[in-house]
């Protein structure tokens, strides 16, 4: 309120409210922001379960008098739904119990109820399809199609965004007695369960608003289909309609039976269950734990929590995404409350005071490393420390609230949250709806294609006893094996039951291990149907022909031989970028609190191998460090401010270390440039040698380097710390652990081959030890029914714009005592991303699904959250 209001959003290191338009535009993550102070509206009920009764009373007249619903922005209607709309209802629900208590809000008259009515038929035009499904995007002011609303012409929407809506569509219905807005979440959630897989039972990620058919077809309970299977069970509970109930059951017998893989949970493909999708998991699945306490399903979300607490003491945040074998695959952190959610469940159904633990190491490091001066920033690489200038709406309503519920006894929330039920947005929405306004006609679409085991069907909710049996060593003894499942050693490759079939016969030849010059890998590769062709440039071309396969087993062999060579296209391009470095500004009154985002140099002192480097900063002049400096004595010891342009970065380089700099940060001349938006880069050399350069150097976007140079104007003495990874605060925590070396980190086999979507690029297997693989972007026409790869040597030149999102699979989950020794036992056994099935499917069968796999690989490279 102080610093950013009437903003949607606090941008806690520059200290100011995100405007939409007025700051550099960061895709979808704005849709969610629509001029209507969404933070303040998000935080309602917050303050009543945090005893703020005032604050509250005050922010309801500020939403009352300051916001406006009627602005000339597109948003996303799933965004605005469960935070806009939903933030509405759980203010009103407990204005109107405040109310009852008779000490506040007295002069209340459901405006905010009035409000949330307003702005739900603002949202009902994005209904306007055949299938029911809503746009994924909606204009506040001027709607769905026309020219002014800019939007409308969206095919796709995730099944999420179609899918959370019936919880707070239909609360408004019952609070206001108008039942069109139920009736049309209905009618969405009908036709995502019309489109099931009808074998598998499962939802793939998008599908097609006006055809219903899937546009992506892998399926798993992370991003983009999360919060559809969440308001299956709770609208069985707000609402008390059983096909609700029976629907979330289905579902959750096929999740449980192809995706979850304890304690993992793995996205595979609705058409082929047994096939996984991908080889690493999205932060957004941390809520599913909490959802399994809710089905009272216990043991598994012991396991899976576990094995998320446990990445979390690795990095101190859950990344964003991360593989099997638990290293970084997408960095971020936006301080989700997921995990959080969960761990207050887990706590709720078991009273384990070991989730009391959990929850306090999340404040601690809350705290400890995303605490600025302004307020709590998102962090931009959980490997180095570093910031994003971000605070989302879902920070106040879902983590503070949920971290001050595990802690609070009954009588520190002033009303019984038993009575309410959490959105998926953690507001509060009353029970008692169930039994207002119910004019819906109920036609239950469900039993009449379902054949469940009736045991599936509970009816009731579990008691503690059948949760948590009269044993207080119950979850420890569930999750003592995964204690150390991330920190000593990486994990064998998930082995389903179904693959016990194979026990005693040898694995299949993996991708990673290929080697074409091995003759034993040839024969294996003829066995599943690929055929080696070496081509006059010096290419070697796989093909593979599922029709000459010994047998059909043998040709999925080689399908998912061809599958992992597309994962490890993916992977090689990672491998090959710098990870980013951390600029922390240490002096008063940071200390150490904003940690910057920092571009690495391919010259100059490596960071990752070389103690950090500490020093105050001062400008060069000339500012563009292009020629001798004519301030040597300001930048002397201290670490110099350049600006980019006009000359190479390594003649900048020497120009300040001859002017005695301890080292550099080369600023963006870019105005308006930032991280958020940006690909990060490697700052390259001049083309000669550039061993005489020995400080190191990095690399600011415009954004992150005006933030240093804002505190010079204010503070003048400005001291930061240039590191790999942002050192810990405390001054008693000098003796740390080293960083490894970027030798160790990025130590692999050198057989590893690059591929593309169909076609694979590799250097001549005589001399793999020299080889820079990257991956060619060509792939199969869909019309190809064979399975090609080409290997050749590739080019230089990599890929920036993944090396900010991503990480090079660094061996940080192996001891590194231990690496070298353990390094070709885990390159030969910790493959997780293939599971053998047990069906044998024919050889048409195969053939028939290869254009459908062709699709999903090519969208699963370049699958965003």
């Amino acid at each position: 309120m102080e610093h950013a209001y009437p903003a949607d959003e606090l941008m806690p290191l520059t200290c100011r409210g995100r405007v939409r338009g007025q700051e550099p535009s960061r895709g979808d993550v704005d849709d969610a922001l629509g001029k209507f102070s969404l933070t303040l509206i998000d935080s309602l009920d917050t303050l009543v379960v945090l005893n703020k009764t005032k604050e509250f009373e005050d922010a309801v007249r500020k939403v009352l008098r300051d916001v406006n619903l009627d602005n000339d922005v597109v948003v996303s209607v799933f965004e605005t739904n469960i935070r806009v709309l939903g933030g509405l209802l759980g203010g009103h629900s407990l204005a109107i119990m405040l109310k009852e208590k008779g000490e506040y809000m007295q002069w209340y008259n459901d405006e905010l109820l009035q409000m949330a009515k307003q702005l739900g038929y603002k949202l009902l035009p994005a209904f306007n399809t055949t299938s029911g499904l809503p746009y994924p995007r909606i204009n506040l002011k001027f709607g769905i199609r026309k020219p002014e609303a800019r939007t409308g012409t969206e095919t796709d929407t995730c099944t999420a965004c179609a899918g959370t809506l019936i919880l707070e569509f239909a609360a408004l219905s019952r609070f206001t007695g108008a039942t069109i807005f139920e009736e049309y979440a209905r009618k969405a959630l009908d036709f995502l369960w019309e489109k099931r897989q009808r074998s598998s039972n499962l939802v793939g990620v998008t599908i097609n608003i006006h055809t219903g058919d899937w546009v992506r077809k892998d399926s798993g309970v992370g991003a983009g289909i999360d919060s559809y299977y969440e308001y299956l069970l709770k609208a069985y509970v707000l609402l008390g309609d059983d096909s609700f109930l029976e629907r979330f059951n289905t579902h959750y017998d096929a999740i449980m039976r192809y995706i979850s893989q304890p304690p993992l949970l793995l996205d595979v493909h609705i058409h082929k269950p047994m096939l996984n999708a991908r080889t690493w998991m999205d932060a957004l699945l941390a809520f599913f734990p909490g959802l399994q306490v809710l089905k009272g399903d216990i043991r598994p979300a012991i396991e899976t929590h576990e094995m998320l607490y446990q990445v979390i003491k690795k990095h101190n945040f859950l990344p964003e995404a991360f593989t099997t074998d638990f290293r970084v695959h997408w960095a971020q952190h936006p301080l989700r409350p997921e995990f959080a959610e969960s761990t207050y469940f887990l706590y709720k159904a078991t009273g384990d005071p070991y989730y009391l633990e959990v929850g306090k190491t999340l404040i601690e490091n809350l705290n400890k490393y995303a605490r600025v001066p302004c307020g709590f920033a998102a962090m931009k690489d959980v490997r180095t420390g570093s910031h994003e200038d971000r605070m989302d709406s879902f920070f106040l309503a879902e983590m503070f609230k949920y971290l001050y519920l595990l802690f609070a006894d009954k009588e520190d929330v002033i009303f019984d949250i038993e009575d309410y039920i959490f959105t998926t947005e953690a507001h509060l929405l009353p029970l008692w709806l169930s039994t207002t306004n119910q004019r819906i006609s109920k036609k239950n679409t469900t039993s009449e294609y379902t054949e469940l085991d009736d045991s599936n069907f509970d009816w009731t909710c579990p008691n503690t006893q059948i949760l948590f049996p009269n044993d207080p060593l119950y979850a420890q003894s569930i999750r003592e094996p995964l204690k150390n499942v991330v920190d000593k050693s990486c994990p064998r490759g998930i082995i389903r039951v179904e693959e016990s079939f194979r026990s005693g016969a040898k694995p299949p030849l993996r991708a990673r291990d290929f080697m074409a010059t091995n003759p034993e890998h040839l024969e294996i590769l003829k066995k599943m149907g690929v055929s080696l062709i070496h081509l006059k440039d010096g290419r070697v071309q796989l093909v593979q022909h599922a029709i000459q396969a010994a047998s059909s087993i043998d040709a999925e062999d080689g399908l998912r031989f061809m599958q992992e060579m597309i994962e490890l296209s993916s992977q090689q391009q990672k491998e090959q970028q710098l990870p980013p470095r951390a600029v922390q500004i240490v002096s008063h009154p940071f200390f150490g609190r904003v940690v910057l985002t920092a571009g690495p140099a391919q010259f100059g002192l490596d960071l990752s191998k070389h103690k950090e480097t500490r020093g105050f900063v001062a400008s060069s002049k000339p500012y563009n460090g292009c020629s001798e400096l004519t301030n040597p004595e300001a930048v002397m010891g201290k670490i110099a401010l350049i600006q980019r342009g006009q000359c190479m970065f390594a003649e900048k380089a020497r120009n300040i270390q001859n002017a005695g700099a301890i080292g550099g940060i080369v600023i963006d001349d870019n105005e308006g440039s930032s991280s958020d938006t940006a690909p990060l880069f490697q700052m390259a050399g001049d083309g000669k040698d550039t061993d005489d350069i020995t400080i190191p150097m990095l690399f600011l976007f415009s954004k992150e380097g005006s933030i240093i140079l804002d505190a010079i104007r204010e503070y003048e003495e400005v001291e930061v710390l240039l590191s790999d990874k942002a050192k810990d605060r405390d001054p008693e925590m000098e003796n740390e652990e080293p960083p490894s070396s970027e030798n160790e980190s990025q130590n692999q086999s050198a057989e590893q081959i690059a591929s593309s979507s169909q076609e694979v690029d590799l250097v001549d297997q005589e001399s793999p030890e020299e080889s820079s693989l990257n991956s060619h972007p060509e792939s199969l026409s869909p019309a190809d029914t064979d399975n090609a790869a080409s290997i050749s040597p590739s080019e230089q030149n990599s890929n920036p714009t993944e090396s900010h999102e991503t990480t090079s699979l660094d061996g940080e989950c192996t001891d590194l005592d231990n690496q070298l020794k353990e390094q070709s036992e885990t390159e030969e056994d910790s493959n997780p991303n293939v599971s053998w099935g047990k069906k044998v499917q024919p050889i048409d069968s195969i053939l028939a699904d290869w254009n459908e796999d062709i699709e999903a690989f090519e969208m699963m490279e370049k699958d965003e959250l």
